[in-house]
């Protein structure tokens, strides 16, 4: 009877570190996607910051008045200066940015993973249009 005992014991404790092993592994796997996840919206905090940069060198430059001369009919020149707002690019990248990220988070079953994924995926798709409506509006000039 002691060894039923003994051995139910050895089986017990065997079973119970094996588990604990899995729960170890689990518990690994879990922290290096948590950290994957945090890496990954790291990433788009930085490009977003980046961007944010570029549009505000931008804003400066187009805030800077660029001159123009109109002759009048009466022989004299006017001055005036003309401002220029974001261009399409610029635009495009932070609507589908926005739009992409809330669409994402919406659609995935991993809120964070989705909405970075969509947000990148947005802001590709709106720099690439705003570009090409730059591109039009270039040619119209």
């Amino acid at each position: 009877m002691k060894g039923l005992y003994i051995l139910l014991t050895v089986i017990f404790l065997t079973s119970c570190q094996q588990q604990s092993k899995e729960d170890i592994n689990k518990a690994k796997q879990a922290s290096i996607d948590s950290m994957k996840v945090e890496i990954n919206k790291q990433r788009v905090i930085d490009s977003m910051k980046t961007e944010m940069a570029k549009l505000n060198e931008e804003k400066i430059e187009a805030q800077k008045e660029k001159v123009v001369v109109v002759h009048q009919q009466d022989g004299t020149n006017a001055t005036t200066a003309k401002k220029k707002g974001w261009s399409a690019t610029a635009k495009g990248a932070v609507i589908g940015a926005g739009v992409g990220a809330a669409t994402g988070a919406i659609v995935s079953k991993k809120k964070g993973e989705g909405a970075i994924i969509g947000g990148l995926a947005g802001a590709a798709v709106g720099t690439g249009t705003g570009a090409v409506i730059d591109s039009k509006n270039k040619k119209k000039e």
